[in-house]
């Protein structure tokens, strides 16, 4: 694990965000007053169960919610000069947005064969990215420079035979590679933040193990800041400096990587820790699962969203009220009775 960063301004503050989707059932809360920093070089890991709103979280900030969606409250922060610039204020089709989106904030979306265009080549794509955003002494560089840049990001990902892959189709690599192109186009413009969308998810596990120590190696060389998404807390173990845990668009907890796994406070972090295959583990002896299963989001329960499912739930409390995030340290909270009796305002 790289050092923790000591900046001490962040990069990208999110506040009190919220994503909702309104439609003929009902509305839906993807996002539900969402708060956390990411400071420069450093890791945030955003963990939780299917559904529970990281991706929504992530499609936010880059202003790609779609109808009929669309962010309700909250702002998203993010310092590109002294003052910051609020990037929910901004349109999302608009100038600023356009020239933020790819070159500064860059995405590794969750499947790259879906990303990727088949009918254009790899190369062509991220030559694309770079003819756009990349400029030489004030003027857009050419497209033969734009192509040497690609054939050396293609390197520095991994890709054997670089300038071949170059003008391979998506649809003519392996997963591995196509996730190592995915990477490339993300970093081809040098971005300040990159947010990783669950990136390990559809490649096998010594594929993954590469793709993160890449990750690690690339963040390390190019001082950037990740957010990165997964539901896998044995990645986030190897790669975060600090984690936020959600459900059902909430933060139950966050805090220093190492607080988080050695003392976690949350029931719901707890179980969620309890569930990862041991190898102290004994054999033929089923793993822990947290019991229930994730509440129809049409159908949320009342008070703390998670207290149908808790070991720990105090009945008259916390079915009637919502736990306020509660500070118990230097960038350390948890969103529960069991810590603090305070509660969100009706």
């Amino acid at each position: 694990m790289p050092p923790i960063p000591t900046a001490t301004e962040p990069l990208l503050q999110v506040r009190d965000l919220r994503v909702s989707f309104r439609m003929d059932e009902g509305t839906v809360r993807a996002v539900d007053g969402l708060s956390f920093d990411v400071f420069p070089s450093q890791v945030v890991g955003i963990v939780g169960e299917s559904g529970c709103g990281k991706s929504v979280t992530m499609r936010a900030i880059l202003q790609l919610i779609d109808p009929p969606g669309r962010i309700t409250g909250g702002e998203i922060l993010y310092r590109q000069g002294a003052t910051p610039i609020d990037l929910t204020r901004l349109p999302p089709r608009g100038r600023l947005m356009r020239e933020l989106r790819g070159a500064e904030i860059a995405l590794i979306p969750q499947e790259p064969m879906a990303a990727f265009s088949p009918v254009h080549t790899v190369g062509e794509q991220i030559i694309e990215a770079i003819l756009l955003h990349e400029r030489k002494d004030g003027r857009p560089i050419g497209r033969a420079q734009a192509r040497a840049m690609t054939v050396e990001l293609f390197r520095d990902v991994g890709i054997s035979m670089p300038e071949q892959r170059i003008d391979a189709y998506s649809w003519q690599l392996s997963g591995g590679l196509r996730q190592r192109a995915m990477i490339a186009m993300a970093l081809s413009c040098k971005p300040r933040l990159l947010i990783a969308d669950e990136p390990t998810t559809a490649i096998d596990v010594t594929t993954q193990a590469q793709i993160l120590a890449l990750l690690r190696a690339l963040q390390h060389k190019y001082q950037t800041a990740i957010i990165f998404i997964t539901h896998d807390l044995g990645v986030i173990a190897q790669m975060a400096h600090y984690v936020v845990v959600m459900y059902l668009g909430r933060i139950m907890e966050q805090g220093p990587v190492d607080d988080i796994f050695h003392a976690p406070q949350h029931p719901y972090t707890r179980a969620l820790l309890r569930s990862i295959p041991s190898l102290q583990s004994e054999m033929r002896t089923a793993l822990p699962v947290i019991a229930g299963t994730l509440p129809h989001p049409f159908n949320r329960p009342s008070g703390c969203p998670f207290h149908p499912r808790c070991e720990d739930i105090m009945r008259d409390r916390c079915a009637t009220a919502v736990p306020a995030l509660h500070a118990l340290g230097p960038r350390r909270a948890v969103s529960c009775f069991l810590h603090s009796d305070q509660a969100e305002p009706a």
